[in-house]
């Protein structure tokens, strides 16, 4: 159901140069040694908590020098994410339902950041109380697929892949320019794109990574007014280093959205899991 998080390290080592910056300690990359004061999660989770962090640091070595996840796509907006959506459909799209995208897009991204957050405070120094959602372009095939002419995003169209899938530019997108030069981009930095969006007519399942997300165009779309888009979310959590869990269970958990089919919303679990991946990441940027 997803991109696992160990091609997210065969990505890296095709970009390893883009992901260390020349004269980088050992100790940045290395294990932090965290606070114990700043984690307190409910008791009856501790245990299964410690077991997938385990799990996690055993099974990818490059944990801790991977330099793209959502977390660090976050901290250098300060606090935001751009998207782009790649449209791969010949359904048009309305100015109306362009708009239903975004909101809905805005509206799932934000129960994940949610979880990071007690009562208006960040979580355990976390540093946004909320993260503005973006939609910078979108890419699609053919111009006259998208049915509106106004300027709100950057229109990208016969802008094709190696697989034949329309995408935004490279020039504009984090996944092609980690460093964070975008002076190729035609808008600038400000119109780059973190992550993309991928809607494929006939998309069977998820795929996530720290480049976006790939569901089905008619699955996304038509779950536009449902609480909860579960396959989105779910693929979310991989943008964010978590890891599937296709054959083990943490001790005492059954059902949660990581473990694909078995939940439709983000648990607590999965909350707590999210937050114990800041936890050991939360060094890199100082806090």
């Amino acid at each position: 159901m997803r991109t696992h998080l160990a091609r997210l390290v065969a990505v890296l080592a095709a970009v390893a140069a883009l992901l260390a910056a020349p004269g980088t300690a050992a100790a940045e990359v290395s294990a932090p040694r965290q606070a114990a004061a700043d984690w307190n999660p409910p008791a009856n989770l501790v245990q299964p908590l410690n077991e997938v962090w385990n799990h996690v640091e055993s099974t990818y070595p490059n944990l801790y020098g991977f330099r793209n996840y959502g977390w660090d796509q976050l901290v250098a907006n300060r606090g935001s994410v751009n998207y782009c959506v790649r449209w791969e459909s010949d359904a048009p799209v309305s100015a109306a339902l362009r708009d239903r995208v975004h909101t809905g897009l805005k509206k799932q991204f934000g129960k994940w950041m949610a979880a990071m957050v007690d009562n208006g405070t960040g979580h355990n120094a976390w540093p946004y109380s909320t993260v503005p959602v973006n939609i910078v372009g979108w890419a699609v095939k053919n111009r006259s697929t998208l049915q509106w002419t106004d300027n709100s995003v950057d229109i990208y169209a016969g802008n094709l892949d190696g697989g034949g899938a329309p995408q935004c530019a490279p020039d504009c997108g984090r996944f092609f320019h980690q460093d964070g030069n975008y002076s190729k981009c035609p808008g600038g930095a400000a119109r780059h794109y973190d992550q993309s969006l991928w809607l494929t007519k006939g998309f069977q399942g998820g795929a996530g990574g720290d480049w976006g997300q790939r569901v089905g165009q008619e699955y996304f779309t038509g779950a536009l007014n449902q609480e909860n888009i579960h396959i989105y979310l779910h693929e979310v959590g991989h943008t964010f280093g978590l890891d599937d869990f296709y054959d083990w269970t943490p001790t005492g958990q059954c059902c949660f959205l990581m473990k694909a089919g078995s939940a439709a919303q983000i648990t607590e679990f999965d909350k707590w899991m999210l937050r114990d991946f800041w936890r050991h990441l939360k060094s890199r940027y100082g806090l």
